[in-house]
């Protein structure tokens, strides 16, 4: 049996750093055995009324992720509410999806001003 103790083959297929010898650290490969996740980060400007997409960036868990955020995304206190969500966890429409589901609105006219009519009897209409 050739490698050292938790040596042998890293996460993608070539020999961990333990295997070769002359590494400081042969019980640890190159490569770590599971990476964190991706967060997608949203921040609520202080003037803004909603969030907007600020970047992404790597954590182990949500707690991390917010400090994070803060650290890279708020530095100059421009933020007041950060929102962190799993990558992996988003669900998105297709911009290929986009006529299903917008063309309903279309024949909703009266969802538009231009529907109604002004009433005469109405001042400052």
């Amino acid at each position: 049996m050739s490698g050292s103790a938790g040596g042998g083959a890293a996460v993608d297929g070539t020999a961990g750093a333990g295997s070769a010898g002359g590494s400081a650290d042969p019980g640890r490969s190159a490569v770590p055995e599971k990476a964190w996740p991706l967060w997608e980060v949203f921040i609520r400007p202080s003037r803004g009324l909603s969030h907007t997409h600020a970047g992404s960036l790597h954590a182990a868990d949500a707690t991390m992720a917010i400090a994070n955020a803060r650290d890279l995304y708020t530095r100059r206190a421009e933020g007041v509410s950060i929102w962190v969500v799993r990558s992996a966890d988003l669900v998105a429409s297709s911009p290929d999806e986009k006529d299903a589901l917008f063309d309903p609105a279309g024949d909703k006219i009266y969802r538009y001003p231009t529907f109604f009519t002004a009433s005469e009897g109405v001042p400052g209409l």
